[in-house]
């Protein structure tokens, strides 16, 4: 009898479920494609009944944290902190 294997070094985290779409479980899927247009990122899903499933992606950029820090000591020591959370999404739709 051969000794089973435990994985304890496998810590990978597993992706949590995400939105579920109502109406696509079943559908059988003709094609797939994705295209860049106008700055947006388009991901289209066509199945065999003459439906679509799209998902129109957009980015924003967001400064986390914009800092001034001291290093002569060998330790970081924050002297300012100038933005947090500023987003270039204002304005988008």
């Amino acid at each position: 009898m051969t000794a089973h294997k435990s994985r304890k070094g496998d810590d990978r985290a597993k992706p949590r479920p995400g939105k579920r779409y109502p109406g696509v479980r079943g559908k059988i899927v003709d094609w797939a494609e994705h295209i860049f247009e106008e700055g947006m990122l388009y991901v289209r899903v066509r199945f065999t009944d003459k439906t679509e499933l799209c998902w129109v992606l957009d980015t924003a950029h967001v400064i986390v944290e914009a800092d001034l820090s001291d290093w002569k000591t060998g330790s970081e020591k924050r002297l300012r902190a100038f933005v947090r959370g500023e987003s270039d999404w204002e304005g988008k739709e």
